[in-house]
C-alpha cells in the first residue's frame, strides 16, 4: 500500500473561466498599442479612466477625518443607506414607503442582491421557476440556476430591427405558468440597449397581474438612460397595476462609479409591513449564513451623498453628465461608422445605457480582436461608454472593415 494519500481534488477538473472576465485578461496581456476594450461593463471618463465623483470624494474625505471605528453593520445593512435607497427608487413620498411595504437590504453589488433574491425566493416560493429575456445578461442564469431554480427564456430582442420584439414578449409570458418568476430589466438593458417604453411596461404589467406571475426587477443602471425617476418608471408602473409583491435588485456601481465597493441592495416589495419585514427576516437569515453583513465603506459613500441636500445635487449633476455623454458617444458612432461606409447603425443612436448590441458577428468580432486590438464580446455587445474621441475613429475605422469584409 502505498504511503502517499491519493489528493482529495485529484480528479477535479477546472471549469470554463467566465468569458466577459477572461476578456479582459486577455485585453490586459495584449501588448499592442491602442487597444480598446469595449467588453467590459464600466464607464470611463474621457482619458479612458474610471472616474471618482466630486461629490463621492468630498464623503470620503470627511469620513477620513472622522476616523469613525469599523463595526459590524446589522445584517440588512447600514440605515442610512438602505432608507435612501428606498427613497430613491420609489421616491420619497411614496405610499409604499409611508406603509412600511418596502423592506431593503445592503447587499454585496447587484450580483449580490440577485443571489440572495434568488435564494429567498426558492426558500418560500413552491414553484421555482425563472423567465429570462432573450438575450440577458449572462450572469442572470448562472445565479439563479446556482440557487436550484430551473431557468427558461422569453422572446425580447428583434435582431432584424434592433429594437424589442414586444409581440413575441407579450406571447411568451401569456404562456408561462403561474407563480413563475419573470427577471425584468428595468431600463438600459444589458446587452441589447433596447428598452420598453411606458406604454409598453403597463402592457407587461397588465400580462403579469393577469398571469399571477412574480416579478423580479434587476435595475443596475438608475439614472443612465433618461434620469433617476424616469428609470425606475417600471417599478411605479408594477404597483399601479396592483401587483402587491415583487423584487427589485439595485446597484450603485455605475452611478457612483464604485464598482469595488460592491454597494448594492435587494428591495421587498410586499402587500402589508408585516409580509415585508416577515420576507426580510429570511433574507437576513440567508445573509447570516454566507457573509454575516456587509462592508461599511460603500455604504457610507452612498449614504452621505443621498442624504446631503448639497452634495445630492452635485452628484445628480455628475451623473446627468455622464449620461449625456453616452447619448453624444452613441451619435458620434454612429457619424463615424456612417463615414466609414460600414452602412447604417443607426439604430445605436435609439438604444439606451451602457451597452449596445452591434450586429456584430462572432467572426467579424475576433476579427477586431485579431486585427485590430479591438475587445468586444462574441454576442457582438459593446460598452458605449468605453469610448472617448482617442478611439472612436480607430473603433469606426476597424468595424467598417470587418463588416466590409
Amino acid at each position: 500500500m502505498s504511503s502517499h494519500a491519493v489528493s482529495s481534488f485529484a480528479s477535479v477538473e477546472q471549469v470554463p473561466g467566465d468569458p466577459i472576465l477572461g476578456l479582459t485578461e486577455a485585453y490586459n496581456h495584449d501588448p499592442r498599442p491602442g487597444k480598446v476594450n469595449l467588453g467590459v461593463g464600466i464607464y470611463y471618463d474621457e482619458t479612458g479612466r474610471i472616474p471618482l465623483l466630486k461629490a463621492v470624494a468630498k464623503v470620503e474625505e470627511a469620513l477620513a477625518l472622522e476616523a469613525k471605528p469599523r463595526g459590524y453593520l446589522p445584517i440588512d445593512g447600514l440605515p442610512a443607506y438602505t432608507q435612501a435607497t428606498r427613497e430613491l427608487l420609489f421616491g420619497k413620498d411614496s405610499p409604499l414607503l409611508a406603509a412600511g411595504r418596502v423592506a431593503t437590504t445592503q447587499t454585496v453589488g447587484g450580483s449580490g442582491a440577485l443571489r440572495v433574491g434568488a435564494e429567498t425566493l426558492r426558500k418560500l416560493l413552491p414553484h421555482a421557476t425563472l423567465a429570462l429575456s432573450k438575450p440577458s445578461w449572462e450572469n442572470h442564469r448562472a445565479v439563479f440556476e446556482a440557487a436550484g431554480f430551473e431557468v427558461g427564456e422569453y422572446t425580447y430582442f428583434d435582431a432584424a430591427t434592433h429594437g424589442v420584439d414586444f409581440a413575441g414578449m407579450l406571447a411568451d409570458l401569456k404562456a408561462l405558468k403561474p407563480k413563475t418568476t419573470v427577471l425584468l430589466h428595468a431600463c438600459c438593458h444589458n446587452p441589447t440597449g433596447a428598452d420598453l417604453t411606458v406604454e409598453q411596461w403597463k402592457q407587461v404589467a397588465q400580462v403579469l397581474k393577469e398571469g399571477d406571475l412574480f416579478p423580479f426587477i434587476d435595475l443596475a443602471y438608475q439614472g443612465f438612460d433618461k434620469g433617476i425617476r424616469e428609470d425606475s418608471a417600471a417599478l411605479q408602473v408594477i404597483v399601479d397595476a396592483g401587483i402587491s409583491d415583487f423584487i427589485v435588485a439595485s446597484s450603485y456601481s455605475k452611478s457612483f462609479s464604485l464598482y469595488g465597493e460592491r454597494v448594492g441592495a435587494l428591495s421587498i416589495v410586499a402587500a402589508t409591513a408585516e409580509q415585508a419585514k416577515a420576507v426580510q427576516s429570511h433574507v437576513k437569515r440567508i445573509i447570516r449564513t454566507i457573509y454575516s453583513s456587509p462592508s461599511t465603506h460603500g455604504a457610507a459613500l452612498v449614504a452621505g451623498v443621498l442624504n446631503n441636500p448639497e452634495l445630492r445635487a452635485e452628484w445628480e449633476d455628475e451623473l446627468t453628465a455622464m449620461r449625456e455623454r453616452i447619448h453624444s458617444l452613441r451619435a458620434g458612432l454612429v457619424q463615424k461608422l456612417a463615414d466609414a461606409g460600414a452602412g447604417d447603425f443607426g439604430f445605436i443612436s435609439k438604444q439606451a445605457g451602457m451597452f449596445s448590441y452591434s450586429g456584430l458577428t462572432r467572426d467579424q468580432v475576433d476579427r477586431l480582436r485579431e486585427e485590430h486590438a479591438i475587445y468586444a464580446i462574441g454576442s457582438g455587445r459593446i460598452c458605449v461608454a468605453a469610448l472617448n474621441a482617442g478611439n472612436l475613429e480607430r473603433v469606426a475605422q476597424a468595424i467598417a472593415q470587418v463588416v466590409k469584409g
